[in-house]
């Protein structure tokens, strides 16, 4: 599996991000549509909550627009106007539509089956959590506390 973020904008960031310029942080992308109820709900809080309460060295969060429904509705200004107004701080990548298809790209090459889907990656840049829904607060805790008490890894 393609673990990189293929995004054709990015927002609320200088620059694109990488999974592996973020090696030595803990990172979690929650996938999203605007007009899914449970992302605007309970995945988007939790991840501005996450987002809010960590240290940037310890815990990245990254909030990928993975759309597959609703294409003409979903446009880039509409999710400026979202973020805006439901106060997302954290970056977030616009997944890059592919020509022809259904589901962009980082959603295909990540499998998502659907959104919200979280993925946890570890201070290695390895694959810790790749969930589909939305991830209990408790559960997601226990991980990230786990992952953020690992050492950071050595420089080469």
């Amino acid at each position: 599996m393609n673990l990189q973020i293929d995004a054709s904008e990015w927002l609320n960031t200088q620059a694109p991000l990488s999974l592996q310029a973020l090696r030595g942080s803990v990172v979690v992308v929650t996938a999203f549509q605007m007009l899914c109820r449970g992302c605007a709900q309970t995945s988007l809080p939790q991840a501005r909550s996450l987002h809010l309460a960590f240290a940037r060295p310890d815990l990245v969060v990254i909030g990928l627009h993975s759309v597959f429904e609703h294409h003409e509705a979903m446009t880039p200004t509409a999710l400026r106007a979202f973020v805006h107004e439901y106060q997302l701080p954290f970056p977030i990548a616009i997944d890059r539509q592919v020509p022809g298809a259904t589901l962009p790209a980082t959603m295909r090459a990540w499998d998502l089956q659907g959104t919200p889907s979280m993925l946890v990656f570890d201070r290695q840049g390895d694959l810790q959590a790749h969930h589909f829904g939305h991830m209990d607060d408790l559960r997601l805790g226990a991980l990230l506390g786990q992952l953020i008490a690992q050492p950071t890894p050595e420089t080469p």
